[in-house]
């Protein structure tokens, strides 16, 4: 019995004194791969270039027609004939529209017939008036005579070319609900008529920017209905005064139209072009950390042999095609970590591979 308690004591131990000693010796590995200072981090770098930017002012307008009205009637008539159609092209001079006038023309015919009766009239009293044989008065009243029924004429026909409805400009029209027999009032709206060759776009811009702009001064515009086509234009009128209400500054731009792909009414995105800016230091997007206390880059640096990274805050400006501006901070050449700075920490170790791009693609090499 005594020996059977020894060995059992024995054995355990042997086997408690393996479990110790192995964790020792694993505690004695796990301190001495502590005191060991870890590999460095593994980061994309990218250096800080220098590039020409074209600055713009952004806004949002709208397309309107240099000139675009609802053609209308000015007298009263049955509509008789009926010579444009719907979404036509149309020169200034065009007819488009004819009243009835038949019973105007047959006055025209009594009112020349009276006018010729009256210029008769006034010849002969002219040749009486040599010999005396009749009195001033008779030659006056036939004068008088002959001029009342001269614009009596004048007046018919000017009625009567009031009702043949012709395009006071160039343009194109739109949508006529008319019919023949139709019964026109005065003001009646025919159909709707614009000129789309130029046009403008209205927009406006805050108060702050009034001295960048200026008369003759280039525009881009682009409309959703035209994706990725941008329209070209000049300012050609810049409102004198300021709104009250909004604190902005009201322009037009006036832009060729020959193919007619702008539309008045259309919603415009206007870029007021500024001066070219040179020597702008830019950097990718994705070099910069963005916190709410500020922006910052890990500069890489070389110490003792090896390559570090330094956190630095910078002041970031405008950001185009993937890139940002850096506006403070930094220098040209200067290189900084573009992708992997997650883990990053201030003074530690990195190698740098950049031979995958930032779109995912393996460079060559």
């Amino acid at each position: 019995m005594t020996k059977r308690l020894i060995l059992v004591t024995l054995l355990l131990v042997v086997i408690f004194g393996g479990i110790f000693g192995w964790k020792y010796y694993s505690g004695m590995r796990m301190a001495a791969m502590m005191s060991e200072p870890p590999p460095p981090a593994v980061v994309a770098s990218a250096k800080v270039g220098v590039e020409s930017w074209q600055p713009y002012l952004h806004a949002v307008g709208s397309v309107t027609a240099i000139q675009g009205i609802d053609v209308t009637t000015e007298v009263a008539g049955k509509v008789s004939e009926i010579l444009a159609t719907s979404g036509q092209s149309v020169k200034a001079g065009d007819l488009l529209l004819r009243l009835d006038d038949s019973v105007d023309e047959a006055d025209l015919q009594g009112l020349i017939a009276q006018r010729k009766l009256a210029q008769l009239q006034f010849e002969r009293n002219s040749k009486l008036l040599k010999d005396k044989s009749v009195s001033r008065s008779d030659y006056d009243q036939a004068r008088a005579s002959l001029d009342s029924a001269e614009a009596a004429v004048d007046a018919k026909q000017a009625l009567l070319r009031k009702k043949a409805i012709r395009a006071p400009f160039s343009g194109q029209l739109g949508i006529a609900d008319i019919n023949l027999g139709q019964y026109l009032s005065p003001g009646d709206a025919i159909v709707p008529l614009q000129a789309l060759d130029p046009v403008y776009v209205d927009y406006a811009l805050p108060e702050r920017h009034l001295p960048q702009v200026r008369v003759g001064q280039a525009v881009e515009v682009e409309v959703q209905a035209r994706p990725g086509r941008r329209f070209k234009g000049v300012i050609s009128a810049i409102n004198p005064g300021i709104d009250r209400g909004t604190r902005s500054l009201r322009l037009r731009a006036t832009l060729d139209n020959p193919d007619g792909l702008l539309r008045p009414g259309m919603f415009a995105e206007v870029s007021t072009v500024l001066p070219l800016r040179d020597d702008i230091l830019t950097l990718p997007r994705t070099a910069v950390t963005y916190n709410p206390y500020g922006e910052s880059v890990f500069v890489i640096k070389k110490q003792d042999a090896a390559l570090v990274v330094q956190n630095r805050p910078v002041k970031t400006g405008e950001v185009r095609n993937g890139r940002v501006e850096i506006t403070e901070g930094l220098a040209a050449g200067d290189e900084v970590v573009s992708a992997g700075q997650n883990k990053l920490r201030n003074g530690q170790p990195v190698t740098i591979d950049n031979r995958v791009k930032l779109d995912g693609t393996v460079s060559g090499g």
